[in-house]
């Protein structure tokens, strides 16, 4: 079972990275996909979240109208659309699946989003 994120790096003030989770071992298609993030010093928080069917989404206030998830069941991807990045988005950003019912979830390795001012 691998997730496996890319797509940060370092970006200006008011830029645009598109952060992707790709899954094997297994489908993500009974998984409810959320990114998290983790900025040094603080807990880790709900980014984006999105459920199996991706019929429904959730944002941290922080971010709604700035980034988008999306899914690709066919491809076992989700994926974090960022726009108009602002310093306070800097962070290591997580993948996570979870199935509902079963509990069983799992963690990608993150991947470093920095936003210059």
């Amino acid at each position: 079972v691998q997730l496996v994120e890319s797509g940060g790096g370092l970006v200006q003030t008011g830029g645009s990275l598109r952060l992707s989770c790709a899954v094997s071992g297994f489908t993500i298609s009974s998984y409810a996909m959320t990114w998290y993030r983790q900025a040094p010093g603080k807990e880790r928080e709900l980014v984006a979240a999105i459920r199996s069917a991706g019929d429904s989404t959730d944002y941290a206030d922080s971010v709604k109208g700035r980034f988008t998830i999306s899914r690709d069941n066919a491809k076992d991807t989700v994926s974090l659309q960022m726009n108009s990045l602002k310093p306070e988005d800097t962070a290591v950003y997580y993948c996570n699946a979870r199935q509902r019912g079963s509990g069983r979830q799992y963690w990608g390795q993150g991947t470093q989003v920095t936003v210059s001012s």
